[in-house]
């Protein structure tokens, strides 16, 4: 809350005032005049016979509470502002003499709201501009807000314990938004949209668990300032193709899902603490590869490896999308070469601790392994990695 005044002083108060003062002052309210010429968004009245209103301002984007205030006084006040909203000039406006606010009579701009309950829930009023922290849990909400996507400034937005199905694009357009945290909803998915948006630079810490998400797209690791995740209690049968570009990451969990193994990008990461407990992980099988190679290679493919490989600069104002989107997903030989959709693919084992320091256990058992996806662009390359396995395990 903060308090906004334009007086004019007059009578036995001017004659205490040498003519530079009485200047500096008419420039002052001038100015102040200025400052709100066709810039007052809306007012909100309904309140003044209790000494409140809110004045929203266009630039800055702020409201002007004020409150505690004499109700006569109050309403000439905002009569007075409607006048210099329009461009009535300084000397025809009703101004009277106004005493400035003390210090500890100005409430600070409200920057934190809690909500946890229905009941609670503000439904006739605008959330304040200036919240940096919202918190509407236990609200039975299904679907987000959208005055919450108003508010500039908000850092942390917590939805626990809702009942939010999608989520809008529009949060994409929070720029300062740091902390999301959407613990037990009904989401089903998080739209690539989002993943394109200012969040690439914002979202450090993202809480999707307890949802039925069973998928996440190839665009979601480009939140590549995420240091938190959480992902436990999905559906999720596969964690991201490219999850190793996450490389702030720090603490991952994907707890009591249903994956079947983990990407080879995996290997990227550089965690502190990881948590995949409770997930059907198969059993790895090197000597039992699925084999989608053609040999020869087709043009196609040949063409989109050495794009990839030769690092060639390409885009949708040169190729059709859907080959964009091939390119996008390639995969990655163990002898660094990109293949697309021509490969062998196979899984091995790998320890957790090779990505994280610390590591819940993958099972009852006091396991810390679990399986981690291969690919090979060709015969060669796989007969190579087979025969160091068979190697390693005599």
């Amino acid at each position: 809350m903060s308090q906004w005044s334009i007086s004019r002083n007059g009578g036995s108060s001017d004659a205490m005032r040498t003519p530079r003062q009485a200047g500096e002052t008419a420039c002052l309210q001038n100015k102040q005049l200025r400052l709100l010429k066709e810039n007052i968004e809306q007012f909100f009245t309904k309140f003044v016979e209790e000494g409140k209103a809110t004045v929203r301002l266009k630039e800055p984007a702020v409201d002007v509470c004020l409150s505690k205030a004499n109700a006569s006084n109050l309403k000439s006040f905002l009569a007075a502002v409607r006048l210099a909203h329009r461009g009535t000039d300084v000397e025809a406006l009703p101004l009277s003499v106004l005493v400035p606010a003390k210090t500890s009579e100005v409430e600070k701009p409200k920057t934190k709201m809690i909500i946890t309950s229905r009941r609670d829930y503000p439904l006739t009023k605008n959330f304040p501009y200036s919240l940096e922290h919202l918190q509407a849990s236990y609200c039975k909400l299904a679907r987000v807000d959208m005055r919450m996507l108003c508010l500039k400034k908000l850092r942390k937005l917590d939805l626990s314990h809702n009942h939010i199905k999608k989520l809008p694009e529009t949060i994409g357009d929070l720029v300062s938004l740091q902390e999301l945290n959407l613990h037990n909803n009904h989401l089903e998915s998080f739209c690539v949209a989002l993943c394109n948006s200012t969040l690439q630079k914002s979202l450090q810490f993202l809480d999707l668990s307890q949802n039925k998400i069973k998928a996440l797209p190839v665009q979601f690791c480009q939140l590549q300032e995420l240091i938190h995740l959480k992902l436990d209690d999905n559906e999720l049968i596969r964690l991201p193709f490219k999850m190793g570009q996450l490389s702030q990451l720090r603490f991952l969990s994907a707890a009591r899902n249903k994956l079947p193994f983990l990407p080879s990008d995996f290997r990227n990461l550089s965690l502190e603490k990881l948590d995949l407990f409770g997930n059907p992980f198969e059993q790895p099988n090197p000597l039992v590869p699925s084999i989608q190679l053609k040999i020869p290679l087709t043009l196609l493919e040949s063409a989109a490896r050495a794009t990839v490989n030769y690092r060639i600069p390409y885009g949708r104002h040169l190729l059709p999308s859907h080959l964009c989107e091939d390119l996008e997903v390639a995969k990655t030989c163990q002898c660094g070469n990109a293949c697309l959709s021509c490969f062998i693919q196979t899984t091995v084992t790998m320890n957790l601790h090779y990505v994280a320091h610390t590591v819940v256990l993958v099972d009852n058992m006091g396991g810390t392994e679990a399986p981690i996806v291969c690919y090979f662009c060709s015969l060669t390359c796989y007969s190579q990695f087979l025969d160091r396995y068979l190697q390693s395990n005599r």
